[in-house]
């Protein structure tokens, strides 16, 4: 694994304040891929300074629709508009066009519904190259973020799952340059996008799927060893979905993508200790919920 680079500290400035209600919530309704793209749309808005009412006068949209479409209500929102806002909201345009049609096929609009809202010279894009220092974090990164995609999702999924990724740090590169670690910001980015692709059990990512892909498994030579080697994983990878976000992370980069706590430093951004902690937490967690103490256990009698 190739370490990102760690750029200086340097701490975002807070948004101004606006007058007016406050712009409300995604609704419940929108779909994982919608929110992709609705997201950094709404956080570049919010961080702004402009109010609803500055934005509708701009773009000439009414402030009602632009207030829907800022929130997912109502139908998926034409490009042109989309376009619109992203324009004066200065947000590159390619990176928005991959994402809002891939949702917009997903939201089981048309092809030709699609096409159609980008068919006119002024609504068609020509795909464009992110900055310079974006494209390098990347091909210092991908690889490994495919290595951590893989565990939760299949091949295609994993595949969009990253360049949704990339293209939302594109989206808001500004923001990740002015985090105070681009690793960490970077990385939320990815586990957000991963986790609305994974499929949950009681609010929990299920891990089913990587135990049928551990050495152990494919080691084994007979049914009865696959059984049983099978039904250990499943056990262990249920627990492990049980640990709180960020040991699931040290644990996954750990024991299923095989990094170095070094490594899984350098790919989370946040401090070696952090992760030995975080590792030596999970197993301690692990341990009591795989080979919990029996009941017997110290009893003399």
């Amino acid at each position: 694994m190739t370490t990102p680079p760690e750029p200086p500290a340097s701490p975002a400035e807070p948004a101004p304040s606006r007058p007016g209600r406050k712009l409300g919530p995604i609704a419940d309704t929108v779909g994982s891929a919608h929110r992709v793209w609705l997201e950094p749309i709404r956080a570049t808005y919010l961080s702004s300074g402009l109010t609803l009412s500055e934005l509708s006068h701009r773009i000439r949209f009414a402030k009602s629709k632009l207030s829907e479409l800022l929130r997912g209500v109502g139908l998926y929102p034409r490009w042109e508009i989309v376009l619109s806002l992203s324009t004066e909201l200065k947000m590159p345009g390619w990176p928005l066009y991959q994402l809002w049609r891939q949702a917009a096929l997903e939201a089981h609009k048309s092809r030709e519904w699609v096409d159609g809202c980008s068919e006119k010279p002024t609504l068609t894009l020509t795909p464009t190259a992110p900055p310079l220092d974006h494209r390098a974090f990347r091909e210092l990164a991908e690889a490994d973020y495919r290595r951590y995609a893989q565990v939760f999702l299949d091949d295609d999924q994993r595949d969009t799952a990253v360049s949704d990724t990339f293209d939302i740090l594109w989206l808001r590169w500004n923001d990740a340059l002015s985090s105070p670690d681009i690793r960490r910001f970077a990385w939320q980015v990815l586990r957000s996008t991963v986790m609305s692709k994974t499929p949950h059990l009681d609010g929990r990512p299920e891990l089913a799927r990587a135990a049928f892909d551990t050495v152990a498994l494919h080691d084994q030579t007979t049914v009865t060893g696959h059984i049983t080697q099978l039904t250990e994983s499943l056990e262990l990878f249920t627990a492990m979905s049980r640990l709180p976000d960020h040991q699931l992370d040290v644990m996954v980069l750990r024991k299923l993508c095989g990094f170095t706590p070094e490594q899984a430093s350098a790919l989370l951004g946040i401090p070696l200790p952090a992760v030995e902690s975080d590792e030596r937490y999970a197993g301690i967690f692990l341990e009591s919920v795989l080979c919990p103490p029996s009941e017997t256990e110290g009893n003399t009698s």
